[in-house]
């Protein structure tokens, strides 16, 4: 497994940040001892061109298996989705160690551990933040960074120090950063509705409207 291991870009797998998270991996825990039930490390290449940022892990995906969105439907249309698009090579199983790589490509969460009901609290977002703004800078050939949500987008925008009245959320959106002084070449951020099985199930997103903001990052990548 291709994974980050950055000391200021991922959060120590026992963290003890936030209460309310660390009580419901200690229940997870006690009920399913043989889980991962940490803070999920990033997943992916230190030369990514692409960083794929998402909520949080799921409780019967990421928190048991360890790795970003392996284990559930998100991770099930995201990795089909990349792997169609050539941004992965191996067969993805639902497995960390199913042998799957990505390709220029890390995917990452607004918040490293699972939350109840997969709604984090506004504190528990801006505490996990560092990690998120320690992501971005580990990543100096960074071109596209992909939100899945608008918790993600939210605290991406946040991560980069813009102003969230300037970068409105809204599927397919694409945003330009402005450039400053540690940047030569800023990454452009595009949005996607959550790739989770009530967006799907619901309509509100379709593998169609999933993979057309993967075309229009590949042609940004081109």
């Amino acid at each position: 497994m291709n994974n980050s291991s950055d000391s200021n870009a991922e959060a120590k797998k026992n963290c003890q940040l936030c209460p309310r998270l660390v009580d419901y991996r200690h229940a997870n825990r006690t009920e399913h001892p043989d889980w991962f039930n940490g803070a999920v490390p990033s997943f992916g290449q230190e030369n990514a061109e692409v960083l794929i940022v998402g909520l949080a892990p799921g409780v019967t995906g990421a928190n048991r298996t360890g790795r970003p969105f392996t284990g559930d439907w998100a991770g099930d249309l995201l990795y089909a989705t990349l792997a169609k698009f050539n941004l992965s090579k191996g067969q993805y199983d639902r497995r960390t160690d199913d042998g799957l790589r990505l390709k220029k490509v890390m995917i990452t969460n607004a918040v490293r551990c699972v939350p109840p009901q997969n709604k984090p609290t506004p504190a528990e977002i801006k505490t996990c933040r560092p990690f998120l703004t320690a992501r971005l800078n580990t990543l100096p050939h960074l071109k596209v960074i992909l939100a899945l949500g608008k918790i993600a987008h939210d605290s991406t925008i946040a991560a980069l120090g813009l102003r969230l009245k300037d970068y409105p959320f809204g599927h397919a959106n694409r945003h330009d950063i402005p450039v400053d002084e540690t940047m030569t070449r800023p990454p452009v951020i595009f949005d996607s509705y959550h790739c989770s099985r009530y967006n799907t199930n619901t309509r509100r997103l379709t593998p169609e409207m999933f993979e057309n903001v993967f075309e229009k990052i590949c042609a940004e990548l081109n």
